[in-house]
Order: C-alpha cells, then structure tokens, then sequence
C-alpha cells in the first residue's frame, strides 16, 4: 500500500534496483546502462537464455500499491461508472500522477522515477487489471510522451514537456493511421509543409484515441516524397487545440471512457520546435515506440484478462446448479483451467520481453509474439468468460460483457494479428 503520506515507492523515485536478470535501461542519450545491484544470469546460458522472473522486493510493492490503490479508490462501480457514462477516468489518472507512477520511466533529472521496462509492465498490468480504459490512457503518456520525448527529443523538448507528463499534468495521443493507410503505416499521406518558422499541416488521421484527454497528438507526418516510403517522414507534437485541427469522434464497439477519432488537418501551422526527431528521418521513432507501445498494450491486456479471469472463477464457485457449483464440472472447470493456461503465458511473455528490452536484446519477432499472444489470448478468455457465465455473461449486469467488448480491439489496434504473424514468419525465412 502507498505509505500515508502520499510518496510512492522507491521503484518511481529513484532508479529501479532491477530484476535479477542484467537489466539495462536506456538513457535519455540514447546510451544504455547496466542496473545496480543485479547479478547477470543471461551469458550463462545462450541456448535457453535462462532468466529468473521473480520481482524484487520494491517491485512487489509497487505491484501491490497499484493493485491496493485500484481495490481501495476506483472499484468496481468506478469502473462501470466511466464505462456506462463515456466518462474519463480523470480522478484515477490524477491519483497515479500525484503518486509519480506516471514519470515511472522518465529520467530523474526530469522528475521521473528512471525505471525500466519491467516496473513499466507491472504498473501496465496492475493498472489494466484494474481499469482498462485507465491503463490505455496511462500507456499513451508512458509510450507516447515518456518514452518519446525521453529517447528522441531535444535537450529543450525533455526540460519542457517531462516534468508535466511525470506530474499527471500533460497528457499525449498519437496519430499515424490513415482512411487510405492502415497496416501499411509508411504509406501515410499526411503533408508537413515546411514553411521556415516551422510546419504546415494538412490532412486526415484515424482511430486516434485519447485526443479528448490529451493536450498534445504525436503525429506523423510526410514532409518529402523519397524512393522509399520509409523515408521522408517527420513526427511532430501538435497542440490539440491547435486552429484548423478538428476530431470528429468514432462510434466504437467499446472503450468508450477515452473514445477514439478522425481528425482533419486543414493548414495547421506547428512551430519548429514541436518536431520531435530528425525532419524526413522520422521511421526509426516510429519502429522504435510501437516495440515499446505493444509492451505496454500487451501488459494491460494481460491485466485485464486476469480481471476477466477472475470474475469468471468467482462466479462458478458461486453458482448452483444439480446441487454444486458449476465449477465443479469438467465442462466449466475446463474452461477455467485454459483461461489460467493463457493469462499465465501471457504474463510470462510480457516479462520475458519486458526483460529483453531492459538488457537491449528484444528482438522485432519478440515485440510480434508478444503482441499477438497476448491480444489473442485476452480475446478467447474473454469469449470463454462469457460462456461460463451463459445468459448473465450477455447481460450488461456483469463486467465479462466489457471484457468481450474491449478484447475484440486488441487483435486489431496497434498491429493486427495478421501483421503479427507475418512479421514472425518472416524471421523464419518463409
């Protein structure tokens, strides 16, 4: 439980002490380096690559003051409030502000807590188990705005936007998909005319999610036409409020509280200095922080289908029908036991990656096997959730109906399944 007087645990304080594993977290400088305190197991064995997946002792309580912090404040009806309002979760955003979780991967210089992809993945998972929508919000900020501005911006851009993101204070979204251009990202049309004070933007994005909440759009623009699609592209942090920038929203299936949009460009005008990496050189931002982005999807997800899970369990130890709990037979017991199976894979992926990324190893197969299993299998514990609790699973009385909304998502957004599989074929030679 966060101590009473309102500090957070040491993990957002200070550097995190590390997994066990040799963990290496990048710098704000683009340099890596080796956590305190850790003892290398990763050279003993290559073939297997053995690692110790057990926490910390300050990880554990991190882990446990954002689990607590969920059970104590933003229950339950919180939840279903936001969900059935369209509301933003804005007092639970707050909360993990004033904690400093939000600046977890910040760099101290900046007010952050200077930890590595792992703390990132536990505050990611805790925060999905307790409120998706929630840990979606929280992931755009780490990923989006921590992770961005920490790895690929200015000296200036990191003094003046990390300190408010750490504090809860500046919220950022991302627009990279267009009507013309999904899965095939770099084929994005969106012009960024150079106009010598700065740029001029003009065109459309979609399914981008969070702008009400944000005060900021990482956007990715095409300032020059080159050889390759890949080249030429500029990303730019754009003020949502920005004149000749309008977001119409998008009916969806679910995620309602941050609700996702089309936004139009029409000749908005962004200063120099909003750019955030090279002008035309703009890919390897983008390749980067979608490796981090499925981390972070991928640990929320897991989160949340462990809340799938466990609603499920609760419900047929509780449910009589022949005289026992429908848990107790096979048909039901079954599909408890391959929901444990999937969410225990699941988080087991998320750690193993979450490892990698801080040793700077992770692989673009791994952040593909990550993504794919992990959205995949919340989908199915979802589907099996709903059909265990049969016709009160269909009502909007219970939450697996949310969960069957919310998993259908995954297996598209940030990657689809599909992208997932050819990305991992294509590293086996097919």
């Amino acid at each position: 439980m966060p101590p009473s007087s309102g500090r957070s645990p040491g993990c957002c304080r200070r550097p995190s002490k590390g997994v066990r594993p040799t963990a290496r977290h990048s710098t704000a400088c683009g340099r890596s380096r080796q956590s305190p305190g850790v003892e290398n197991v990763w050279d003993a064995d290559e073939e297997t690559r053995v690692v110790d997946l057990e926490f910390t002792d300050e990880q554990e309580m991190f882990r446990r003051s954002v689990r607590e912090l969920f059970a104590r404040e933003f229950g339950r009806d919180y939840v279903r409030g936001c969900d059935r309002d369209k509301r933003p979760p804005t007092e639970a955003f707050q909360a993990l502000g004033a904690l400093g979780y939000l600046g977890i991967n910040i760099p101290q210089d900046y007010g952050g807590g200077g930890a590595g992809a792992v703390d990132v993945a536990i505050l990611l998972e805790e925060s999905g188990r307790g409120f998706l929508d929630l840990a979606l919000w929280v992931f755009r900020v780490v990923s989006h705005g921590g992770h961005a501005v920490s790895a690929h911006g200015t000296p200036e851009q990191r003094e003046r936007y990390l300190p408010k993101i750490a504090g809860g204070e500046l919220s950022v979204c991302f627009a990279l998909t267009e009507p013309e251009s999904g899965s095939d990202a770099a084929a994005l049309k969106t012009a960024a005319k150079p106009t010598g004070a700065g740029y001029e933007v003009t065109g459309q994005k979609i399914f981008c999610s969070g702008f009400k909440v944000s005060d900021f759009v990482l956007t990715a623009t095409r300032t020059s036409t080159r050889e390759r699609k890949h080249q030429g592209i500029t990303n730019l942090f754009i003020p949502t409020g920005s004149p000749g920038l309008t977001a119409t929203p998008l009916e969806t299936l679910g995620h309602w509280p941050l609700g996702t949009t089309l936004l139009h460009f029409d000749q908005v005008e962004v200063p120099e200095d909003n750019r955030i990496g090279p002008q035309d050189g703009g890919w390897p931002l983008l390749t980067d922080m979608l490796e981090y982005e499925r981390l972070c999807l991928s640990a929320a997800r897991t989160g949340a289908a462990q809340a799938a899970l466990d609603d499920t369990l609760d419900y047929v130890k509780q449910r009589h029908q022949f005289g026992q709990p429908i848990g107790k037979f096979q048909a039901i017991s079954h599909k408890l036991a391959d929901m444990q199976v999937m969410v225990d894979i699941s988080r087991m992926l998320v750690y193993r990656y979450a490892h990698r990324l801080d040793k700077g190893v992770a692989t673009a197969r791994d952040a593909a096997t990550l993504k794919l299993y992990a959205a995949e299998s919340y989908k199915a514990v979802s589907d099996l959730g709903l059909q265990a609790l049969g016709g009160y699973g269909y009502t909007m009385e219970y939450d697996l109906q949310r969960h069957f909304r919310e998993s259908r998502l995954g297996t598209i957004g940030g990657g689809t399944s599909e992208i997932q599989r050819n990305i991992i074929a294509k590293t086996m030679g097919l």
